[in-house]
């Protein structure tokens, strides 16, 4: 049992009458589990789940590993028990009131304490609060009795004439990709995922603190503060409050009461998302007294935004951007999911981290997928102080769902409870009712076979969820939009490319080539991704050995999507050197994975503010697979996620070859300054002479896309397979190849390095003889190289650092895709 640190001053030190502040007891020591009906019990962790509780004991084999998943499904198919035993003292049983609280059960929970049923739990995303005063002695034993879902979709389906996509999982409300998804395994657990916690308090306590904006201007920012109490009318209460740290203005109950508390900040700072602004935030801290007695205090971060989703018409069909403090923002990111299959697992550091990489690769979005989770508390804090966008939806993804009376009741709880949460965060841009349910009942076969009542009653339920009860809700706890469904329209909808967000799977799924990104670009990209493997360590964990063998069983049970394989393969054939080594496999299949996402990238950049966001699939892994991640399970980054970071830059060079095979060079400014300056083009060979040379001074606006050059291929080389452009402007510089990668004829040459012990880790300089394409780096030891998969210039050396905490590093191990293809006649 943890008192919250606070609070366990007050108590043992005893500050006497001056404070009658609530008491926070978390349940979380002593727990147990069991197998429902077994007499042994083992102990257990508290958040957690029945995974990690069996694996920490060694009843079961790591799912992450091999083929261990298919062995132990009877974990989701069986029923558990947990309890723990606790003691109180007089003093805390003295006090009026008594709530338990639970941030998160998985799922089906009947909950006892001391024997008597308290709670009937049915939604892993809700919070329970309930009373217990009574209940209450000295010793306690509270008890969780876990049902499998299985059980429940069952009774629920039966209650139907027909059957839903896809699957019982519509029927239980808790993560969706815990029932399998192309990404990630089917682990479908039961635990207490959340605290779990006592609050003992007496005439009051503060519920949540809210905050919206009634007036924002330059000289001045107006935002209304509410809150709920627990406690009747108290003349004698008042509150005090306080904006970063320092006190601003102090009210009575009965002021409060009748004029409500506003809080006015002269010459306000703004929060901005990250590469346009600071995110600033403010600390706001209100508290109650009665006299000289401190009653209670709620405290909250608080970034002063306004943030509107534009979708008007236009002359080419209706727009789709969002406007952040009257400034229209270009969103570069990516989607994001849970980071871990058990999400017990997940520590602030992991959020820290990754959450730092996003920030790193220069994005400014992030679009929450409705099969995950509402994320933890310390997830948006972070998006809030990196400047981060995120784009949340709720918790429905590829399915159609029930519309009864007890599930819209139960979602609308959902809603409530998570809203409210999560309503001051001012990195929360959007709420999004779905993810591709809509797409796909239209576009999917899910109509066919079936009557025309059965269609229209399921999509009545659908409109009741997402037309009716979820706007709704958004409404009355957000100032943020609400956008039904993404997609808006699917692929089969030649709407798709003119209005709303969009998904394009052409690329992947139907196998068209990444050129198709460069043609049809939509008025804002919400996904559009392909796969690779993953690095090294990662197939070797997966092996449970250190092979790099991409054929054993294991490896096939962590790729997830029935073509990932033969699509991988394919699309490398295409524009790639088909190679077999499984090392040379790997890191080639990454480089093609980075080639096709940044080429669809920049066309979206450069086709702004027609297409006003571009965010790839996906992220981050939720455990060790080949996926469309840019960041393996282990925090690895990819080549797409060091290549994206290039390609996300606020100022873009962006060279392409048009129809009319002229090169257009194209300068893309996502910030709010002008940039003047040299636009430096040479065309270099591989030796590093330059062959061809010119410049221009341009000026690039605020904002803005504009293509400041247009030049005749034919002047610029002939044998166009041997050279490279490198394009400078200001401190920006980019190389473009004129051919594909695998009709590049570069020369073989060496790789010289010296490796130096610097603050934090180590530089690597870099350097040789011969242009070298794609290099990639590489060391046993944990840490991050600042670059990556980079092009090496001929006798330009390179400094590359290595960050670790390592006071030695083993030899470096490189490779240059020169190793790979023909090398030109010298």
């Amino acid at each position: 049992m943890r008192y919250s640190f606070l609070l366990f001053i007050l108590l043992v030190l005893g500050c006497g009458p001056k404070h009658d502040l609530p008491v926070v007891l978390e349940l979380h020591d002593n727990w147990e589990f069991r197998q429902l009906g077994d007499s042994l019990w083992q102990s257990a962790n508290v958040p957690g789940n029945v995974f990690t509780d069996l694996l920490n004991h060694g009843l079961i084999d790591d799912p992450f590993v091999g083929t261990n998943e298919e062995g132990i499904q009877w974990v989701s198919e069986t029923d558990w028990e947990y309890r723990t035993r606790f003691q109180l003292s007089e003093e805390l049983l003295a006090k009026k009131h008594v709530e338990i609280n639970f941030e998160g059960l998985d799922t089906y929970a009947s909950v006892y304490l001391n024997d008597s049923l308290i709670l009937s739990a049915n939604n892993a995303f809700r919070a329970w609060r309930m009373p217990v005063k009574p209940l209450l002695n000295v010793e306690n034993e509270l008890r969780i009795n876990f049902t499998s879902p299985a059980k429940t979709e069952s009774i629920e389906k039966a209650k139907l004439a027909y059957e839903l996509p896809e699957g019982n999982r519509v029927f239980t409300r808790k993560a969706q990709f815990q029932y399998g998804w192309d990404w990630g395994p089917k682990l479908n657990i039961m635990g207490v995922w959340r605290p779990v916690k006592l609050i003992f308090t007496n005439d009051f306590r503060f519920g949540q603190l809210t905050i919206r904006n009634e007036k924002v201007s330059d000289s001045l920012a107006a935002l209304k503060l509410g809150w709920h109490t627990t406690g009747s009318y108290d003349a004698d209460r008042s509150y005090e409050l306080y904006l970063n740290k320092r006190l601003v203005q102090t009210m009575t109950e009965r002021d409060v009461q009748s004029k409500g508390l506003t809080l006015f900040i002269e010459n306000p700072k703004l929060w901005w998302p990250h590469n346009i602004g600071e995110p600033y935030l403010y600390d706001i801290k209100l508290v109650a007294k009665k006299g000289d007695r401190i009653l209670d205090s709620i405290k909250t971060t608080y970034g002063i935004r306004d943030v509107k989703l534009v979708t008007e018409p236009d002359s080419l069909g209706e727009s789709f951007y969002f406007k952040v403090n009257g400034i229209p923002v270009y969103a570069k990111g990516a989607n994001y999911i849970p980071q871990n299959s058990f999400q017990n697992r997940v520590t602030r550091s992991d959020y820290e981290q990754l959450l730092q990489d996003v920030v790193d690769a220069n994005m400014n979005m992030l679009r929450v997928w409705g099969g995950g989770i509402y994320e933890n508390d310390e997830f948006y804090q972070l998006c809030d102080e990196k400047g981060i966008m995120l784009w949340q939806d709720f918790m429905f993804a590829c399915a159609m769902y029930p519309g009864d009376k007890d599930f819209l009741s139960n979602v609308k709880q959902e809603a409530i409870d998570n809203m409210a949460r999560l309503r001051n965060h001012p990195s929360i841009v959007l709420w999004c009712g779905n993810n591709e349910n809509s797409e796909g009942w239209y576009r999917w076969g899910w109509q066919e076979g079936r009557s025309e009542s059965e269609k229209e009653e399921i999509w009545a339920s659908y409109l009741k969820l997402f037309d009716s009860l979820l706007p709704e809700m958004v409404d009355a706890f957000t100032d943020v939009p609400y956008w039904e469904s993404s997609p808006k329209y699917g692929r089969g909808n030649p709407k798709y490319q003119f209005e709303g967000d969009a998904h394009d799977w052409w690329v992947w799924h139907d196998g068209y080539p990444f050129e198709h990104f460069e043609t049809e670009v939509p008025r804002f990209m919400s996904e559009f991704g392909f796969q690779s493997f993953p690095s090294a360590e990662i197939i070797q964990l997966i092996n449970e050995s250190d092979s790099l063998d991409l054929t054993t069983e294991a490896v096939q049970n962590h790729q997830k999507h029935s073509r990932g394989f033969e699509l991988i393969r394919e699309y490398m054939a295409r524009d790639f050197p088909l190679v077999e080594d499984p090392e040379h496999y790997i890191y080639m299949s990454q480089l093609v994975q980075a080639y096709g996402i940044t080429k669809g990238i920049e066309a979206h950049r450069r086709a702004r503010p027609y297409n006003m966001g571009s965010l790839y699939w996906q992220l981050n892994d939720c455990w060790p697979a080949i996926s469309w991640s840019s960041i393996d399970f282990k925090g690895r980054w990819k080549a797409l996620h060091y290549k994206a970071k290039h390609s996300f830059e606020n100022v873009l060079i962006s060279p392409q070859i048009n129809g009319d095979k002229k090169l257009e060079v194209w300068l893309v400014n996502d910030g709010l300054k002008n940039h003047t300056g040299m636009l430096e083009l040479k065309v270099l060979n591989f030796m590093g002479e330059s062959l061809w040379a010119m410049s221009r001074p341009i000026r690039v606006y605020p904002n803005s896309s504009s293509m400041p050059l247009l030049v005749d291929l034919e002047e610029i080389a002939s044998a166009r397979d041997s050279v490279v452009l490198q394009v400078s402007f200001n401190e920006y510089s980019r190389l473009f190849y004129f051919e594909q990668p695998k009709d590049i004829r570069l020369i073989k040459g060496e790789i010289s390095t010296e490796i130096m012990k610097s603050t934090g880790g180590f530089d690597i300089e870099l350097s040789s003889p011969v242009l070298q394409k794609d290099v990639f780096l590489s060391t046993a030891l944990e840490g991050r190289f600042s670059d990556n998969f980079f092009d090496l210039l001929p006798n330009r050396p390179k400094i590359v650092h290595f960050q670790t905490e390592e006071e030695n590093i083993p030899e470096l191990q490189m490779i240059s895709f020169n190793n790979f293809i023909r090398e030109v006649e010298r």
